[in-house]
Parts: C-alpha cells; structure tokens; sequence
C-alpha cells in the first residue's frame, strides 16, 4: 500500500513537472492558473488522504513556479482552536511547528482571514523568522463555511516576488481546497 502510494506521488510530480514544461515551451502566454490549476484538481480528485493532496500541492508548487522555496500548510489543531499546527510542506524544516492565532503573520491570517502578501518581511513588526534566507512570504487562509480551517504558506528567498498572478492562484487554490476540510 506504502509503495503504490509512493509510486503515485512520484509518478504524479514526474508527470505534473512535464505537464508545466510543456506548457510553458508550447504556449508563450499561458497563465500560472491555466498551468496549475488542472494539476491542482487533479490532485483533489483522486481517492487519497487530506495530508496527501497537500502534500501533492506542495509539490506542484514548489516545483513549478518561480521563487516559491518553501511551501506548507498550517491547519487549526483539533487540540487547541486558537493555534496552527504544522501540515505537509516541502522545503527546509522548521521549528514552527505550532503558531497562535494572532502571532507573526500566519497568525495573523488566522485571525485576520485575509491574505497577507510580504514583499519584504524584514519590513514586517510581527514576521516570525523561520529561514534567514527569506525575503518574501504569501499566506492565504482556507475557509469553509466561513470558518477559518487552515492556510497555505510559502516563503522566497527574493524580495518582491509575489505578484498579483501568484496571489490570485493561491487564491484559487484556497477555494478549491475548501472542499476537502
């Protein structure tokens, strides 16, 4: 079970990073949703778990656009409602394991619901550093039924790259994820 699981994933990221190529040498003006989106539903349609799918976006993500170093997802601990707990992400660990609601910006988004764009967190009073390599975070928060039930976080280690493309994917991405909680 563990195998074929492992052999899904593999194949999945061999197969989503060729899509992306393709698109991207094919049509020169092909957005990041055109490109990422399906991949993305793709993921949500298949029969694994909560933890896989994220997994899975994480993946997608990290490998096919630009400048995203660090992707993950904090969800609401079913132990304590007013704290993040760490999900899947890829990219360097963390110690953030668990933020409350209200501190650095994923706490803010949580309390906030709305999505924190940085382009330069050293400019930001209540950013938690987690990489001294970081120069640029998004957070979005996923709702369902207008309750807060986690987020998605990605780090780059450049300023200013979080364009309004980028935000409204993750956006996108968000929404579609609402279904899953």
């Amino acid at each position: 079970m563990l195998l074929s699981k492992l052999n899904f994933i593999i194949t999945f990221k061999l197969l989503s990073s060729l899509a992306i190529q393709n698109f991207m040498t094919t049509t020169e003006s092909i957005s990041l949703n055109e490109a990422i989106i399906p991949l993305i539903k793709d993921v949500l349609s298949n029969n694994s778990s909560l933890n896989e799918k994220l997994f899975g976006i994480c993946e997608i993500l990290q490998d096919n656009v630009e400048h995203f170093d660090w992707v993950g997802f904090y969800l609401v601990d079913p132990s304590n409602e007013l704290q993040l707990e760490l999900g899947p992400f890829v990219g360097e660990p963390t110690e953030h394991t668990t933020i409350p609601f209200g501190k650095g910006i994923c706490g803010q988004v949580a309390v906030s619901h709305e999505t924190f764009v940085s382009q330069d967190v050293t400019k930001e009073d209540n950013y938690i550093s987690c990489s001294h390599y970081v120069q640029s975070e998004i957070v979005v928060p996923i709702m369902k039924n207008d309750q807060f039930v986690a987020q998605i976080d990605i780090d780059s280690n450049k300023k200013n790259s979080i364009s309004e493309e980028k935000k409204q994917l993750l956006e996108k991405i968000c929404t579609l994820l609402s279904n899953e909680f």
